[in-house]
């Protein structure tokens, strides 16, 4: 789980692993977030020095973890 109060600036671009209760695990990169989701970058193309430049998907943060 990431604590999204514990997010910073620098954590844009930091790899995660999507691990949900059910389903297929995801890697993506941390787009944005606000008090409730962090937004994950999973598919671009495999264009990832652009990731930033994509769509973000709204994810919750108990689903996530820091991975490299």
């Amino acid at each position: 789980m990431i604590d999204i109060a514990q997010l910073q600036k620098d954590d844009i671009g930091k790899w995660v692993l999507y691990e949900p209760y059910a389903g297929k695990k995801e890697k993506g990169r941390i787009k944005s977030w606000n008090d409730k989701c962090i937004f994950v970058v999973y598919k671009c193309d495999s264009q990832w020095d652009k990731f930033q430049d994509y769509t973000g998907c709204a994810t919750e943060p108990e689903d996530l973890i820091f991975t490299r």
